[in-house]
């Protein structure tokens, strides 16, 4: 019996995810049936585009409380998509797993509720992923590494083994973490940097060497 879901936030970042849940249902995994997208203000091409995959807007995030479904915060911001978290979470619906057949998932991992992976992500072995994370298309993550809640890692890029990134993290476009760093709630590297020493909080850094 498929379980119903609903994909919040109706831009790229969610119609993605859309494509996702049908890889899923197409590999013959655990069924999914769409029921709708939730946004607070979706824009008029987003909509349209909605209306060409043949989806419905449902409604604003909250209707969310009146549906007896999973859900999965399709968002690629990270700080937006924690706050939706925040909204959402204490409503009591299953944030969903989605695991993209191609994606990879090694061996004694602790993957939470409304994680994503995208095609052809990876996560090796002892990796912890913490709430509603998203690891974008080819992205990779090393062995006892622990991503924490809301982290947004972005194509092609490269998290190495035992780093620790904190809540609301973004990994740019093909960046590069090395080996046991740490990065602090909220910064942000930026597309094709390489992080070669920890990084604090709320810090914004690029390069290469990252600074």
């Amino acid at each position: 019996m498929p379980e119903p879901i609903v994909v919040v936030g109706c831009g790229g970042h969610g119609r993605e995810i859309l494509g996702i849940l049908a890889a899923v249902n197409a590999a013959g995994g655990d069924p999914w049936k769409v029921l709708g997208f939730l946004d607070d203000a979706p824009a008029g091409p987003n909509l349209r585009a909605l209306d060409r995959l043949g989806v419905a807007w449902l409604g604003p995030n909250d209707l969310l409380g009146e549906l007896d479904a999973s859900f999965v915060i399709g968002i690629g911001d990270p700080r937006i998509r924690a706050a939706v978290a925040a909204r959402l979470d204490p409503l009591g619906r299953p944030a969903a797993t989605l695991v993209h057949p191609s994606a990879t998932v090694g061996l004694d991992n602790h993957v939470a509720g409304g994680v994503v992976l995208f095609p052809g992500a990876r996560i090796t072995t002892n990796v912890t992923l913490g709430r509603h994370v998203h690891l974008n298309q080819n992205a990779t993550v090393g062995h006892d590494s622990v991503l924490a809640d809301c982290v947004q890692v972005n194509p092609l890029a490269a998290v190495s083994g035992n780093c620790v990134l904190g809540r609301e993290v973004l990994v740019g476009t093909n960046a590069a973490i090395l080996q046991g760093r740490s990065v602090g709630d909220g910064s942000t590297i930026g597309a094709g940097a390489c992080v070669v020493h920890d990084i604090g909080p709320g810090r914004i850094v690029k390069g290469v060497p990252a600074r």
